[in-house]
């Protein structure tokens, strides 16, 4: 995977699903990372090939959870994010995926309590010597690209010293968030000391960090010299952000990401999380629509909610159509109904 001049989508917590990535994708982003998924749960998984939707899935054992699903439209964009801090675990789940996915990538930037509590995400960034751990036994002993996502440090120094000795670890590029594990998302982004970071490594840095229209792509490139642009929120609002033609109107964006979470047969408390995160940037939850999505208990309640009864319908028909004969694929299938 080439590493330069890209756009990407940022990993996202129950939006990084298979549907939100090849929404993405369809619009212009270059690489999509999936959500961050703790090692613990990963090992857990078996493989299966799911033909009913033409999709390959990690199953928890003894149990129908899918923890992640992918499928072969997104092989060579797709980013496996893992949440850890062990080397050997994530190895162990890094070789679970890896064959399906175009890289791994460690999670050393969440702030959030369920992965710090668990010397995840951030709390890495204080352990220089377990990041190098992790980062070069996954580089020895898999075939794919290894990157990580950091945040900035107390220190511009101090984030460039890490930003090195990460580098020295083998990877292909490193992805930097420009604010501090302190910081909110209504703090500005510090773009210059991403920057310090782009100018002291060699490999490609990934600016994140305030990019909510197409022409800020340009903007962050411009004033950090990073190699490609990465962005979570102005993605989520409006995954059109990739387009270089310009963003479609919201809605227009939010019924393509209901017709893929059908089509993909997406988990309903993922689709709805998504969902009202759209809503309640550009409008309310106490509204009917919002209200609706809230009530939705299935992807049919969903489908109904939109006016894509008849595409669920379809979708289901040509399922059980696929399911039954041998001369089909209902990944053939599914890319005629993406069109």
């Amino acid at each position: 995977m080439e590493y330069r001049d890209k756009l990407v989508l940022a990993p996202m917590v129950r939006v990084g699903t298979l549907p939100f990535r090849l929404l993405a994708a369809e619009y212009g982003a270059d690489i999509t990372y999936g959500e961050e998924i703790i090692d613990h749960k990963l090992v857990k998984c078996e493989r299966k090939v799911n033909e009913y939707i033409g999709c390959t899935d990690f199953v928890e054992k003894g149990t129908d959870l899918v923890v992640f699903r992918t499928c072969p439209l997104e092989k060579s964009q797709v980013v496996f994010q893992i949440g850890t801090s062990d080397a050997v675990r994530a190895l162990t789940a890094a070789q679970l995926v890896c064959k399906d996915v175009a890289a791994i990538d460690i999670n050393m930037g969440c702030p959030k309590s369920f992965s710090i509590s668990g010397g995840m995400g951030a709390a890495l960034l204080s352990k220089p010597e377990l990041i190098h751990d992790i980062l070069t036994t996954l580089k020895r002993n898999l075939d794919i690209p290894i990157t990580c996502k950091i945040r900035l440090l107390k220190s511009s120094q101090d984030t460039v010293e890490l930003a090195r000795r990460i580098e020295k670890t083998g990877v292909s590029a490193l992805a930097v968030h420009g604010r501090r594990v302190a910081d909110r998302p209504r703090d500005p982004a510090k773009w210059s000391e991403i920057a310090n970071v782009v100018s002291s490594l060699s490999i490609p840095v990934i600016a994140n960090g305030d990019v909510f229209e197409y022409d800020d792509f340009k903007r962050i490139k411009v004033a950090t010299g990073a190699s490609s642009v990465m962005v979570a929120r102005g993605a989520l609002w409006n995954a059109s952000i990739f387009s270089p033609e310009g963003k479609l109107h919201w809605e227009e964006v939010k019924r393509e990401y209901v017709r893929k979470s059908i089509l993909w047969d997406n988990d309903v408390k993922s689709t709805k999380h998504t969902l009202k995160e759209m809503i309640m940037h550009y409008s309310s939850l106490e509204l009917p629509e919002g209200k609706g999505v809230i009530k939705s208990e299935n992807l049919a309640d969903i489908a109904k909610l939109y006016g894509e009864e008849k595409y669920y319908k379809l979708v289901n028909a040509n399922r059980s159509f696929v399911n039954g004969s041998t001369e089909n694929s209902l990944s053939c299938q599914s890319n005629s109904l993406l069109t």
